[in-house]
């Protein structure tokens, strides 16, 4: 929104002296929640204050940026060259540290966005296909609700000597199916990573 609106704050600075006195005092004023800001940022980044996993980079970074458009809106309003050379490095560090916080959010926000789908899936698994797998080895998953059955020997061709059910598909990616089982919770559940081969024999039902 701050940027949208500069152009129009810009605009009106040249409409009189007044106006551009205003302005400059305005950007003057931004300098305290700049500093209000960082201190925030800082001390929610030395766990002194405890502001979500998305407060310190967004703080921060808020900060530096408010700061960035009140330093433009300043130039702007009295005709002064931006940057000047002694303005450079401190340009191009602010804009660094931007880039910065953006991606430290964005990251954060994916690990929490992630934790939250894992929680949520786990009380509606229902949501997922049940899985009925025959395999020719034992695979020995000592898991709740999951259920090993010895196949009988039908003949010399067939290979395959264990079913398992009890087991929901949670993603399938490339020739890997993760599988999961039906009394699976999010925080100590396990996974259970299988490539689709010859090897397995995979039935999805629903339940």
């Amino acid at each position: 929104m701050a940027a949208l609106a500069f152009p129009l704050v810009a605009g009106s600075a040249r409409r009189g002296a007044g106006a551009s006195r205003a302005l400059r005092r305005l950007c003057v004023a931004a300098v305290l929640p700049v500093v209000a800001l960082l201190v925030l940022g800082l001390a929610a980044g030395f766990e002194v204050i405890d502001a979500g996993p998305l407060g310190t980079p967004l703080l921060i970074g808020g900060a530096l940026l408010l700061a960035l458009l009140a330093r433009l809106l300043y130039a702007r309003g009295t005709g002064a060259a931006f940057p000047v050379p002694g303005e450079r490095v401190a340009l191009g560090v602010t804009v660094a540290i931007l880039a910065l916080c953006a991606y430290w959010a964005v990251g954060n926000y994916a690990q929490q966005k992630g934790r939250a789908d894992a929680e949520q899936l786990s009380h509606n698994l229902q949501v997922r296909p049940a899985v009925m797998l025959d395999t020719a080895q034992r695979l020995a998953l000592d898991w709740p609700g999951v259920r090993e059955t010895p196949l009988p020997e039908e003949g010399a061709g067939t290979h395959f000597r264990y079913r398992y059910e009890g087991l929901r598909l949670l993603a399938q990616s490339d020739n890997r199916m993760f599988l999961i089982p039906r009394r699976w919770i999010w925080a100590t559940g396990n996974v259970l990573v299988l490539p689709i081969d010859s090897g397995v024999r995979v039935a999805f039902h629903a339940g």
